[in-house]
């Protein structure tokens, strides 16, 4: 009986000790907004400062952060890996088809890692960088500001075949969309708020070509007629020549991206088909009279996307150069 009671007393001590350490890596994996107030309290400025100076000199480097931010943490979580480059021994995501020639503000956050690290070498994590990065870069060109959660870690790896399975393409529909996103613990309203992001930046003349060439898409004539100006029909002929997603306010980060789907001027195929019919069109509607609503939305959803699959604790490394890892 005594030997007994000893068993279930052991077995329930290692069973509480198994629950104190989950809960404690639970809790390591939180991030938290004043992570780095003791570390490197003025690192948070710094950053602010460099993402200013770059979106100053070029208002559409504001879209690039944000979208560098959305691409590195649809691959492998929020960790990094899209800034590696590629080794003898990685495959890294930069060349990936959805990255290549197109991804851009590398050399941005490489310059405010550097200015980081001169205030507090090894401490904040290029992951963290990419995150404020994409905040800082919204309010650069008005858009909302949230607290960024941090304490992200760097990845050591990086996946070129995982950025081409899983990056959401310009030709994807509403369903394609709605399943990556769900996949990565997003709903569609996350899915519509982000989308927002297409207020502001460029996008090159092969990802919208059939778009504005078929004669049964969904899009307004005179919207079309006016993309064609910088947009050959032939194949392969000014692939790489820009318009604006958003002809009427084009450096500004605001809800006129909902009107103008509701007006049939989504310049991709995957913008329109938010608002072609299915389950997104009362989001859309929303977000189009109601800018106020789609400002805290978007903040949320940013917040909630960088929460995805961070690697914290003693996992991955706080790399010295964003490109390299450490050895």
């Amino acid at each position: 009986m005594m030997k007994s009671f000893s068993y279930n007393a052991n077995v329930a001590s290692v069973a509480l000790l198994l629950l104190l350490a989950l809960m404690s890596t639970t809790s390591s994996a939180h991030l938290s907004s004043t992570f780095y107030n003791k570390a490197c309290p003025n690192a948070l400025a710094t950053i602010r400062k460099s993402i200013r100076t770059a979106v100053s000199a070029e208002r559409r480097m504001a879209a690039s952060l944000v979208r560098l931010h959305f691409h590195d943490c649809f691959v492998q979580g929020c960790d990094a890996s899209i800034l590696l480059d590629d080794t003898a021994t990685i495959i890294g995501e930069k060349n990936a088809l959805p990255n290549l020639n197109s991804v851009r503000g590398y050399e941005v956050i490489d310059d405010a890692k550097a200015a980081v690290e001169k205030l507090c070498p090894g401490v904040v994590s290029c992951a963290d960088i990419v995150a404020v990065a994409a905040r800082d870069a919204s309010v650069a060109v008005g858009g909302p500001s949230w607290a960024v959660k941090l304490g992200r870690r760097d990845s050591t790896t990086a996946s070129k075949t995982l950025a081409e399975s899983s990056l959401p393409s310009f030709l994807d529909n509403l369903e394609s969309l709605t399943n990556r996103f769900a996949g990565l613990g997003l709903n569609v309203r996350d899915l519509v708020a982000l989308s927002g992001a297409h207020s502001i930046g460029q996008a090159q003349c092969f990802t919208f070509r059939d778009r504005i060439y078929n004669k049964t898409s969904d899009i307004d004539a005179n919207f079309a007629s006016t993309r064609k100006s910088s947009c050959p029909a032939e194949a392969n002929v000014g692939n790489a020549n820009l318009a604006a997603l958003d002809l009427v306010t084009p450096n500004q980060l605001d809800n006129n991206y909902y009107k103008n789907l509701i007006q049939k001027k989504g310049l991709l195929a995957s913008d329109q088909v938010l608002y072609s019919g299915g389950s997104t069109d009362s989001i859309v509607s929303e977000y189009s009279s109601k800018p106020a609503k789609f400002i805290a939305d978007f903040a949320t959803a940013m917040i909630k996307m960088g929460n995805i699959n961070p690697l914290t604790g003693s996992n991955g490394q706080i790399r010295r150069i964003c490109s390299a890892l450490n050895y």
